[in-house]
């Protein structure tokens, strides 16, 4: 665990004794709004863009998420929005790295400053990227990272909370040892995931895997991402608050030792598409806008094409009930629209050139369906 520690320090610029570790990025974030006092009544801003397990977190602890539209520029929370947002009872910004982009993290600073707020930076797609010549969790009051899968790395599942405040830090490392350890049957299972991924896991195998995984998680059948109960209604489950394990540290040690250069394959799809590229973003996926989402992934899927998803919606992947999370659809047009249009293309370390060539022709071809 503590050479683990160190790999993330060398990265991430922060002290090794201000990095904690969980069984899942939303843990992390659990385990930051926690340690900086959130509690019942009070309200934290989030982007209207992005994965149900944040609201959940706050949910979580009797809190209250308030969404902001987000910029379609750079599906990231709209800083010119937020102000608007702020009431008596705003506690903290979350600031998220969406697709491994950062948001515009110096005009967050200033409003939260101004109104006395704390900044959580969402970096659950954002590990090794840069804001500004600073790296990705350094800039706010503390991030987190998830290194589940899909992430820049992964360990299966697996949360990071850093902080650059050792008093957060102080309460991060009690919340840590308060976590329930992995059991053994979920270090076994995750075990299993691990290796049937390295087997079996390919561009040609990509769908056929994604959909049998989400079905199985959906049902509770398997070690998943997002269990069936974290999407139905936001009631914490008896056992969220669940710790890391060797077998998360010592894999994600192995994977630090090979990261894919992410940046490089971006490039490319940006140059083949005519597409903005920003060199510092880290681009866990890069987003491409298509006319028929539903058309277009159908036909993906038929042509074996690696195309991903995210975000189904507003809050991914819930698709109804959405004022069970405080969300009231229709008030945030960006994101709506974004999330009916957005689908990403791959930059792990399997793409290759000859499949970026594939990959942006089907695109090309496709994306006015």
């Amino acid at each position: 665990m503590k050479e683990f520690k160190r790999k993330i320090q060398e990265i991430t610029s922060i002290p090794t004794e201000n990095i904690t570790f969980f069984w899942k990025g939303r843990v992390a974030l659990y385990a930051i709004l926690k340690a900086i006092g959130i509690q019942e009544g009070d309200e934290v801003i989030v982007p209207a863009f992005t994965c149900v397990v944040v609201p959940n977190a706050i949910i979580y602890l009797d809190a209250k998420p308030v969404y902001v539209d987000i910029d379609l520029e750079t599906y990231n929370i709209d800083v010119n929005k937020i102000e608007e947002k702020i009431t008596s009872k705003t506690r903290a910004i979350l600031a998220q790295n969406i697709f491994g982009m950062s948001s515009d993290l110096d005009s967050i600073m200033q409003i939260a400053e101004k109104h006395n707020l704390y900044v959580i930076e969402d970096c659950a797609h954002g590990f090794g990227g840069y804001y500004k010549g600073r790296p990705n969790g350094s800039v706010a009051d503390a991030a987190f990272y998830s290194t589940q899968w899909n992430k820049p790395f992964s360990t299966g599942l697996g949360g990071i909370a850093v902080t650059k405040n050792d008093k957060i830090a102080e309460k991060l490392r009690k919340i840590e040892t308060q976590a329930i350890p992995p059991a053994i049957k979920d270090v076994w299972s995750l075990g299993f995931l691990l290796l049937f991924r390295d087997i079996f896991m390919s561009s040609c195998t990509y769908w056929l895997i994604t959909n049998i995984y989400r079905f199985l998680s959906k049902y509770n059948l398997i070690l998943g991402s997002s269990q069936g109960e974290e999407i139905e209604k936001p009631v914490m489950p008896h056992d969220f608050l669940k710790g890391f394990s060797n077998l998360q540290a010592k894999r994600g040690i192995k994977e630090l030792k090979n990261l894919p250069d992410r940046r490089k394959i971006a490039e490319l799809y940006a140059k083949k598409l005519n597409m903005p590229f920003y060199p510092e973003h880290n681009y866990l996926r890069f987003p491409v806008l298509v006319k028929n989402k539903t058309a277009f992934l159908k036909k993906a899927q038929k042509h074996q094409m690696e195309i991903g998803d995210w975000f189904l919606s507003p809050l991914h992947p819930v698709t109804s009930n959405y004022e069970l999370w405080n969300y009231n659809y229709g008030e945030y047009p960006n994101a709506e629209y974004t999330a009916a249009h957005i689908v990403n293309l791959p930059t792990h370390s399997r793409i290759n050139e000859n499949l970026i060539n594939k990959l942006c022709t089907f695109v090309k071809d496709n994306k006015n369906l």
